[in-house]
């Protein structure tokens, strides 16, 4: 198990955020995504719990380009991983963001 942590400033906070958001499901080739508001002076703070060990370059380049797509702040993203490939870990990310700041269309 590989921990690996990031941060994103310069984003804009939720006005009436949900308490969490947790979308996926930890199993073979998949990952959970718990998103959270917190009070952390303006930061987008990512947490990842990762099976896969030595892809932080790669985790790196998703979460900048989710975080171009959705910038937020005062956010606490948990992420535990058990292999995803990049497109599930965006897809799933997409998916918890845009749930935690309402534009979520069931």
């Amino acid at each position: 198990m590989e921990t690996l942590s990031f941060e994103y400033r310069g984003g804009r906070s939720v006005a009436s955020p949900p308490p969490s958001v947790l979308v996926g499901v930890v199993g073979s080739g998949n990952l959970e995504v718990l998103v959270e508001p917190a009070p952390l002076g303006g930061i987008c703070r990512v947490e990842i719990q990762t099976a896969a060990v030595g892809f932080g370059t790669t985790w790196q380049a998703v979460l900048d380009d989710v975080f171009a797509r959705h910038p937020l702040a005062d956010v606490r993203i948990s992420i535990n991983d058990v292999g995803a490939t990049p497109a599930v870990v965006s897809l799933r990310l997409d998916q918890a963001l845009d749930a935690f700041a309402g534009g979520f269309q069931p």
